[in-house]
């Protein structure tokens, strides 16, 4: 694996999946792969659980590990062509080049600016790093995609599922900022790989983008679609159009226990941070359903499990 930004760069998700779940049962079972290999991560955003899980990843497979705000140093540019006479110093050419130098695997993680999604969805950050890196690169988030996220998500409901096939609802909650599509956008396209009954329901107004959503059923009502439900994921997106804006902030899209007593005993997800007794009551993520805590440290192995792919074929 030469890059990691969406689930189009593994041929087979559910085997990663599977090995990251095997990795979680041994997870230094492969620590000599990552000798005297090091891990750059960039932050161009803030991070709690991606900057820790990816970090402890890297250390359960002997590697290395530096980390670097990008935003703290001076401004790249991204634009081909340009003429730098403004406030960038340095292009992303040579910044990903000599970033190659140092590293083994290179970590990027960048937010939209949700201005124009034009811009946001051409995902320029995490592109041009793996145009110009010399070695394999990894999405911690980009402007449109949460892939590491989804991994780990994928395998919750792998290790909480009571049935087959279960129905996993993504469900659109309020949220008083704008928040980007990300997380949404990535958990479709990871879900409708997996072997479940996958329904997304949000008010008028919130639609994804087709291009993610495929033929994935919506619903405007949340309760029609939360009934019978086995995993209950709750995510804040901001709309496409007007884009970047609150439009919706309607209370009555917070999960409660009332809304989880619509499902078939429900369990409840959120990728974090999370509002309380905003996007999720108190009494839903403090309660026995909930599996956001096991949600955060299956990042850890879903890092691992990619890095350890990398490593392999070095």
């Amino acid at each position: 694996m030469q890059k990691f930004t969406s689930i189009h760069d593994t041929p087979d998700p559910a085997r990663l999946v599977a090995e990251a779940l095997a990795l979680k049962a041994d997870p230094y079972a492969f620590e000599h792969l990552g000798r005297r290999k090091r891990l750059v991560m960039l932050f161009f955003n803030p991070s709690l659980r991606t900057r820790l899980s990816t970090e402890a990843a890297a250390q359960q497979l002997g590697m290395q590990v530096m980390s670097m705000n990008a935003t703290e140093g001076w401004k790249l540019e991204f634009e081909d062509g340009v003429v730098m006479d403004g406030e960038s110093a340095e292009h992303v050419r040579e910044a990903a080049g000599v970033i190659s130098q140092y590293a083994d695997i290179i970590g990027v993680r960048s937010f939209p600016g949700l201005q124009d999604k034009d811009k946001d969805y051409a995902d320029e950050v995490i592109h041009a790093f793996v145009e110009y890196a010399t070695v394999p690169v990894i999405s911690l988030e980009s402007a449109i995609r949460h892939p590491l996220q989804s991994l780990a998500d994928w395998m919750t409901i792998s290790e909480c599922q009571r049935k087959p096939r279960p129905k996993v609802v993504l469900s659109w909650a309020p949220h008083p900022r704008a928040l980007p599509q990300a997380v949404p956008n990535s958990f479709v396209e990871w879900m409708q790989r997996a072997d479940v009954e996958l329904v997304v329901t949000h008010p008028e107004g919130y639609a994804l983008d087709p291009d993610f959503m495929g033929d994935t059923p919506v619903y405007y009502d949340q309760d029609e679609a939360l009934r019978g439900a086995d995993f209950v994921y709750a995510k804040n997106w901001s709309p496409l159009q007007p884009y970047g804006r609150v439009i919706n902030r309607d209370a009555h899209w917070m999960i409660s226990p009332e809304k989880m007593a619509l499902t078939n005993q429900g369990q409840f997800m959120h990728c974090l941070p999370v509002r309380r007794n905003v996007v999720v009551s108190q009494a839903v993520l403090d309660g026995p359903n909930s599996l956001v805590l096991q949600q955060a440290r299956n990042r850890i192995f879903a890092a691992q499990a990619v890095m350890k792919q990398m490593l392999e074929v070095m």
